[in-house]
């Protein structure tokens, strides 16, 4: 097993080269919660398949997960229908920011991936309908994961992503018309503003992932996925988990990541470890400036990416 020696020096490498790095993006100011957020603030954690975890600055400190928390989900709900769920969502990249209504309408309400809100809708909707709490489902799988049982939702990010959430409901809408949601769009939007205000670390979401390293083993040893929809949630994570810069992604990193607009971005090395970053400010696209910086040069510093 790869000793915390291993990676920690590159691990501070990393942040120091960071730390001089202009340039660092802005937080998302359209959800009010994350505005005031510091662009310059940075953490990176690595966990290994045994649960050893360790990393440099903020790496403790919680933050608002926001998209990060879909890989979860799809994970949660992908155990419990299997092959079904492909038919009421896609595994392609989308190409159009991961708001957008426009391929919902000439591709008959079934969203492109499980990664761009239409898609994580359409998950959330129908883990909710084999759990009756698709958020609390969620939460318990990740304290559990993370070994953190204090990890929680953000009432206040919630509420703020309610208070601004007419494009989400609007996607929830026009996919009920296709009878491609079950629930009430109102208790859908609930509980999927729930799961994006998790609050946590880099340590507690590098933890949490780590079952996608061990093949789709859980921390405690029985198994949450088969090796082969593991292989799957980590596939639609490389094409899919960076909005309309998973090529970028790709090219740069050459990991399955998956970003949210808080700053985060979680990433895999099948059989070896799981990482996640974290830095506010973002590009256009909404990623973490620093984020995808930081896993750049791990994957170049170490040689270790699925390519």
């Amino acid at each position: 097993m790869t000793s915390p020696t291993t990676f920690l020096p590159v691990l501070e490498r990393i942040a120091e080269e960071i730390e001089h790095t202009p340039g660092r993006g802005r937080p998302a100011d359209y959800i009010p919660a994350l505005a005031a957020c510091d662009p310059r603030r940075f953490g990176m954690a690595v966990a290994e398949p045994d649960g050893a975890v360790y990393g440099v600055g903020d790496w403790r400190e919680p933050f608002s997960t926001q998209s990060v928390t879909k890989v979860f989900t799809l994970a949660l709900d992908l155990a419990r229908e299997g092959d079904e769920l492909w038919e009421h969502v896609g595994r392609e990249p989308s190409g159009n920011p991961f708001n957008s209504l426009v391929q919902l309408e000439y591709e008959d309400g079934i969203p492109r991936n499980p990664f761009i809100n239409a898609g994580a809708l359409v998950v959330t909707d129908r883990l909710h309908t084999r759990t009756g709490d698709a958020s609390g489902t969620l939460l318990e799988f990740l304290r559990a994961e993370s070994g953190n049982p204090r990890m929680s939702y953000d009432e206040e990010v919630a509420a703020s992503e309610a208070a601004h959430g007419d494009r989400n409901a609007a996607l929830a809408h026009f996919m009920a018309s296709y009878g491609n949601i079950d629930n009430p769009v109102p208790v859908l939007l609930e509980q999927y503003f729930r799961q994006c205000s998790l609050r946590a670390s880099c340590a507690d979401l590098a933890l949490a992932t780590a079952f996608l390293a061990r093949h789709g083993v859980r921390a405690d040893g029985t198994r949450l996925l088969s090796r082969s929809q593991a292989k799957q949630v980590n596939a639609v994570m490389l094409t899919c988990g960076t909005y309309d810069a998973a090529g970028d992604f790709a090219y740069r990193v050459g990991l399955p990541g998956k970003s949210g607009v808080g700053g985060g971005i979680i990433a895999v090395v099948p059989g070896r470890c799981t990482l996640c970053v974290w830095s506010p400010g973002l590009d256009e696209r909404g990623n973490s400036v620093a984020g995808v910086a930081a896993l750049d040069r791990f994957t170049t510093l170490t040689g270790l990416s699925v390519f």
